[in-house]
């Protein structure tokens, strides 16, 4: 097993990695901002080292101070956790050449799902179903784009190569506003990516979000682990997950699954991913994958048992697979809510000072936060500051302990977005189960103009 680990990022997931790495046995260094530096786990690692002032790009996006890091605590591999510098192929490269690991998949795997034309082309040639598209970059040419997108068929969505997180997206429904469309979108691409380069696809209209978490060793072996729902989203930002997606059977599951355990074997994968698909009328169609660890990584292993973060260090400490595809079983349901330090009804940020802070319990209920009585949450990053979990015998049981456990949940002196993941749960909809991706946005549009007298 690896020695000692620089933990690369803030908040939950920096505690829930340092967690993992002390059950093992493995010395931590947790590096932060100097706002940063009353977090839980750098009051918890074995060591800490200061990297730099608030913003992330002087602190948690600068390499140098990183690998820096890592060279003055004798440190053997840096753990990027989600987010930040996880899935930049840089970092993963000068981590490696600068002797230390990478807990991750290799920079050029990085490189390569990154750039989502490339993407789809390497999933095309691993026989992983794919949205019908225009199959690469798009051209200045407008009569050509224009008959990429009536043999597509209208509506389209043009989407930047080198997007992410929602971004870099535009819906067009007629051939009227499609050349408009592409040319916004490259120079919003360009100035949020440095990469001008879009391509076209078939616009899904009520499609779910469903992913396939994967482990692979780089050594030739990888399994699946089921799939999750991620469909409850707002703004392209994902707020409640359930693992397993209601209404996947478990032939749909193997089936899927297999096709991205081959996947992986076939670009050589190494560590924990997700493989992203919109899912409709029973077909999935692969959109991009992740190379990292997820924020909704807690829901499957609480219906699989398996510690996704554990296995992370045991591949990078160049151990292969000790888990078979047919040691892992599917039990009960479980759901996760995101807890964001923003105001419910608006949905601005809502940093500032933790009055009273008590955490929801029971079983089946797991709590991944990071905050407690007196902690400050900045301004300076994202809203999330916590993850509430909980796991049960059905759905019905997860959704009712859910219920229980949110209620439970106290956090004073800010605002939060639990009011509205009470409401999601006594959603007839979210209860329903298999709701689309667009579900969540439009309730929240009926209750805010029946809130103005609109509706």
């Amino acid at each position: 097993m690896l020695d000692k680990v620089v933990i690369a990022n803030r908040g939950e997931i920096a505690l829930r990695i340092l967690r993992a790495c002390h059950a093992l046995g493995i010395k931590t260094v947790a590096v932060h901002s100097t706002v940063d530096r009353n977090l839980k786990h750098v009051a918890m690692a074995d060591e800490s080292v200061c990297i730099g002032p608030p913003p992330s790009a002087q602190s948690y996006l600068d390499i140098p101070a990183i690998i820096a890091a890592a060279e003055v605590t004798d440190a053997e591999a840096i753990h990027p956790g989600y987010g930040f510098l996880s899935e930049n192929a840089d970092f993963a490269e000068r981590v490696e050449s600068s002797g230390f690991k990478f807990i991750g998949p290799t920079a050029n795997v990085i490189r390569l799902m990154g750039d989502k034309v490339e993407a789809i082309k390497a999933m095309k040639a691993a026989g992983v179903p794919c949205v019908p598209g225009s199959g690469g970059p798009l051209g200045d040419d407008a009569v050509e784009n224009a008959k990429i997108a009536k043999e597509i068929g209208y509506p389209v969505i043009i989407k930047a190569a080198g997007g992410g997180g929602g971004r870099g997206m535009r819906v067009v429904h007629t051939e009227a506003h499609l050349h408009n469309a592409i040319s916004t979108t490259k120079s919003e691409a360009k100035a949020a990516f440095n990469n001008d380069m879009v391509y076209m696809e078939k616009f899904l209209e009520n499609p779910r979000h469903v992913e396939i978490q994967v482990l692979a060793d780089g050594q030739g072996n990888a399994i699946h682990l089921g799939e999750r729902d991620c469909s409850m989203q707002r703004r392209h930002q994902k707020v409640v997950e359930e693992s397993p997606a209601p209404g996947i059977t478990e032939e749909m599951r193997a089936e899927i699954g297999k096709v991205c355990v081959d996947a992986c074997i076939r670009i050589g994968y190494r560590g924990a991913g997700t493989f992203e698909f919109l899912f409709e009328n029973g077909r999935f169609y692969f959109i991009e994958m992740n190379t990292r660890i997820q924020v909704e990584h807690p829901v499957t292993e609480m219906v699989t048992g398996i510690d996704l973060v554990r296995e992370q260090l045991s591949i990078a400490a160049g151990n292969k697979l000790s888990i078979r595809q047919e040691d892992v079983v599917l039990r009960g349901h479980s759901i996760e809510c995101r807890i964001n330090a923003e105001d419910p009804v608006s949905f601005l940020p809502s940093p500032g000072l933790i009055k009273h802070f008590h955490a929801a319990g029971g079983p089946g209920v797991r709590v991944d936060s990071h905050i407690y009585e007196g902690y400050r949450v900045p301004s300076n990053y994202d809203s999330m500051i916590g993850k509430l979990i909980v796991h049960g015998a059905d759905r019905k049981q997860a959704i009712d302990r859910m219920r229980v456990a949110l209620s439970e949940m106290v956090i004073d002196g800010i605002k939060t977005n639990i009011p509205l993941q009470q409401r999601i749960m006594a959603d007839n909809g979210f209860k329903q189960g298999g709701m689309n991706i667009h579900y969540l946005e439009k309730r929240l549009q009926e209750l805010k103009d029946k809130a103005i007298g609109l509706g």
